[in-house]
């Protein structure tokens, strides 16, 4: 069977930092296995569900390079959720309970009272059909039950290794609402079975709703999937990633000017066994990913790491990915240029800051009177074009022979005048860029003192 995963968020926000860990893992697992990353949009909820919510998922998931597929929209699918559920009823599976959400919160409040566990009676099942129409008369209108079997329900899941829930510490769990709507676990089970999930990859916030399901896939006439269940992401400090941190959405890290590459290798690097890396290949990331290489542990989200990851992603960044990016922020650099400039810098929109000094004009820094004379000394001793990467060290040699300086006070006067920085790319391969006439103007108007 063809490896096959599924990414189902709900189109209720955007996509944040930890649902997009689960859908890289999912690609990747895809990818690696030659399989199909399905994107699975969870909008039973119908008063929740937002069209725009469904439309910027899609857009992020493609903006990351995360394209799935196929797509489907379980609210499209919802005859298929009523065959399954009229199933159940008919095997006694599925049963309906008339109980208000308050009354509800009354037997869990006693139940914990009396030091029992918050689980479903079950009371509903001993109600007779004359019951049930006195209810429904009444104005009740009942929500439905899947009543889970005795015992245990146990799988090896590729993340946690050996796991087993006692399903006597459950509630039987509600599918259906009292005003006709299925609730997620149903449609996923259904979804899972129809489009053939071979692995389901998730947060670990899920181990005990997975009980639930395999329960209900059995019931169903289905094989349940493999599961791994990742650790989620926590703060740095090991708090609750939400409440320590500010906004996590994928669309607040592209404003900040972050790389989709840095996302997807951090979610896929972070929290596994292997350090945090840099990665712009897709297939590359892929080949060396493994569920067996996540922690069990959470991982820890920082954002500082991340922001040092984005460098590297543009250090690595090829030409065929910059320029284009380079051109939509209005900077324009050739592709030698890029090569050059892109291990200074941290975000993509501080290469206009070398664009200038490639093509613009600077303001001449302010030297000291001997520093000035330096310059224009070293102006009359330019070598002549053309320039390439050893242009640099013969003028500077030669500099150095004539005027008796030597480390920073040889070098650094040269790269203030013709960069206005103190740091920056190799001047030996930044000097051809910036040219024989750029760089004689540049030194007779630093030396000069004027703008």
């Amino acid at each position: 069977m063809k490896v096959t995963v599924r990414f189902a968020p709900s189109p209720t926000g955007h996509l944040h930092i930890g649902n997009v860990r689960t859908a890289v893992l999912n690609r990747l697992f895809a990818l690696k296995n030659g399989g199909r990353f399905i994107l699975r949009l969870d909008d039973t909820d119908s008063e929740r569900s937002r069209e725009e919510y469904a439309q910027a998922i899609i857009e992020d998931l493609e903006w990351l390079g995360l394209e799935p597929d196929a797509v489907f929209r379980q609210s499209e699918r919802l005859a298929f959720y009523e065959q399954a559920a009229e199933k159940l009823k008919q095997a006694g599976l599925l049963y309906p309970c008339y109980e208000t959400e308050q009354e509800l919160a009354l037997k869990r409040k006693a139940q914990l009272m009396a030091g029992r566990p918050p689980v479903y009676d079950r009371a509903a099942l001993k109600l007779t059909e004359e019951a049930k129409r006195a209810l429904e008369e009444a104005g009740r209108k009942p929500h439905w039950r899947f009543r889970l079997p005795e015992g245990s329900i146990t799988w090896e899941d590729a993340v946690r290794g050996p796991v087993e829930i006692d399903l006597s510490t459950l509630s039987d769990p509600v599918l259906i609402r009292a005003d006709g709507s299925f609730l997620y676990t149903l449609p996923s089970v259904v979804d899972d079975m129809d489009m053939g999930i071979t692995h389901v990859i998730r947060g670990d916030d899920h181990v005990v709703n997975t009980a639930v399901q395999i329960a209900l896939t059995r019931a169903l006439g289905g094989n349940p999937p493999q599961f791994a269940h990742h650790a989620l992401l926590r703060a740095k400090d090991g708090g609750p990633l939400s409440k320590r941190l500010g906004s996590l959405g994928v669309r607040d890290f592209r404003e900040k000017g972050l790389e989709p590459e840095t996302i997807v290798s951090y979610c896929a690097t972070v929290g596994t066994s292997e350090p945090v890396a840099a990665f712009t290949d897709m297939q590359a990331l892929a080949e060396r990913f493994e569920l067996s290489k996540l922690s069990r542990a959470p991982a820890r989200f920082d954002e500082e790491e991340l922001l040092a990851l984005n460098a590297d992603v543009l250090h690595q960044l090829t030409c065929d990915k910059a320029l284009p990016r380079l051109e939509k922020l209005g900077i324009s650099l050739s592709c030698e240029e890029w090569k050059v400039v892109r291990a200074n810098i941290g975000l993509l929109k501080e290469a206009a800051v070398w664009e200038r000094v490639l093509h613009g004009d600077l303001e001449p820094p302010a030297l000291a009177e001997e520093d000035r004379a330096y310059v224009r000394q070293a102006a009359e001793a330019l070598p002549p074009a053309p320039w390439d990467a050893g242009t640099w060290k013969a003028w500077t040699e030669a500099l150095k022979r004539e005027t008796g300086r030597k480390g920073k006070a040889l070098f650094m006067p040269l790269r203030l005048a013709l960069t206005g920085r103190a740091h920056g790319p190799e001047m030996s391969r930044l000097l051809p860029l910036i040219g024989p006439e750029k760089t004689r103007a540049r030194l007779l108007v630093t030396g000069a003192g004027t703008a």
